[in-house]
């Protein structure tokens, strides 16, 4: 039965190359074997699987003919699976190893088991430590998520020390290779795992990568160059932003401490409901009633849009149920200054009681229509 690597991942069809990317990252740093409640069969499927959905030629060949198209034991032409191994340890292959994945760097996602490459490199090989992201709920009122807003962002979190500026050194104090790792800001350590024994590299804990530390240490912060308080954020709400999208703000999230960059701040939006208008995509769609004469005679009445009362004209003979499409009243384009439409349904009240003049009026209406 050929395999279905969609569903190894655990993505659609369609999914994007960044979501195949996120779903391999997931699933690889939990089944990896080197971590405790690894699993090597099931780590070796999911590589299977992204070597050929990483690779947008392979994709396309998977998608045309199947899981049978050109597998190599998964791992490339003249690759092992040691080989694979060495390369997501960012120890290197064998000369004749070749891994193709679609320009996706292995230290990158492995780089949180064993600490090396990717987000954490910089100039020179060192590592940096980067700081936690932060996630923020903010409530919208339809208006606002429709034309925008502004709103003030206040928590409490990890901030660089503002008299270090985050280095962890009293200012005019000098800096000095660090003791411990020799200036290199990586330390070398040799574990033993299921694979045998392994040597890894990971950032310095003396100097957080810098491969420098402060002669004298910061007396506010007393030299971890981060102290928690309260932080305020402006921030700018878009037109057209929908309910559950997020606005990241960079480089405001948890700061490291000493050496380090801070993660980023996710601004998650929700959107409470509003009892007249629904929302769909950038179109609304709002209900009116209008009376049995209404109907029949036709009419102007007002209706409530989100630029304000507006006039609807209903012709004669409507019909209960019947839809006006009202033209660039819906929701700004989030991207573009186009607007969606105002779909409004109007509803025809039928009288329950009348009095005996309007149902003599009725039957007479009814002998000169039938």
């Amino acid at each position: 039965m050929a395999k279905d690597y969609y569903k190894i991942l655990g993505v659609e069809k369609n999914a994007s190359a960044e979501d195949i990317k996120k779903a391999f990252r997931k699933l690889a740093h939990k089944y990896h074997p080197d971590k405790t409640g690894g699993d090597e069969a099931k780590f070796k499927e999911i590589n299977e699987a992204f070597q050929v959905l990483g690779n947008p030629q392979k994709r396309q060949q998977y998608d045309q003919f199947g899981a049978d198209f050109e597998q190599q034991g998964g791992f490339g032409s003249g690759a092992s699976w040691e080989d694979f191994m060495r390369a997501a340890r960012g120890q290197g292959g064998s000369q004749s190893a070749n891994f193709d994945f679609g320009g996706f760097d292995l230290g990158d996602i492995f780089g949180d088991i064993f600490g090396f490459g990717g987000a954490r490199a910089r100039a020179g090989g060192r590592g940096r430590m980067r700081g936690n992201d932060i996630e923020v709920d903010v409530q919208l009122e339809f208006r606002e998520a429709a034309f925008g807003a502004d709103k003030e962002i206040k928590l409490t979190k990890n901030n660089p020390c503002a008299v270090c500026s985050g280095t962890g050194a009293e200012p005019g104090s000098k800096r000095q290779a660090c003791g411990a790792c020799g200036g290199q800001g990586q330390v070398r350590r040799v574990q033993q795992t299921i694979l045998g024994a392994m040597q890894t590299v990971g950032t310095c804990p003396a100097c957080r990568g810098e491969g420098q530390v402060p002669e004298e240490r910061c007396r506010h912060c007393g030299g971890d160059g981060v102290v928690r308080g309260e932080s305020r954020y402006s921030v700018r709400i878009p037109a057209g932003i929908d309910d559950g999208s997020a606005i990241r703000l960079s480089g405001k999230g948890e700061s490291p401490g000493m050496g380090g960059v801070p993660g980023d701040l996710y601004v998650r939006v929700h959107v409470r409901p509003d009892p007249k208008f629904r929302r769909d995509g950038n179109d609304i769609y709002t209900e009116e009633r209008i009376s049995f004469p209404q109907a029949v005679l036709g009419d102007k009445i007002e209706i409530e849009t989100l630029d304000g009362h507006k006039k609807l004209v209903i012709p004669e003979g409507t019909q209960s149920h019947q839809q006006f499409r009202l033209r660039g009243l819906g929701v700004p384009h989030i991207d573009s200054a186009r607007r969606g439409d105002q779909f409004v349904t109007v509803v025809v009240d039928v009288p329950k009681r009348i009095g005996r003049g309007a149902k003599k009026l009725i039957e007479e209406l009814g002998r000169e229509l039938a």
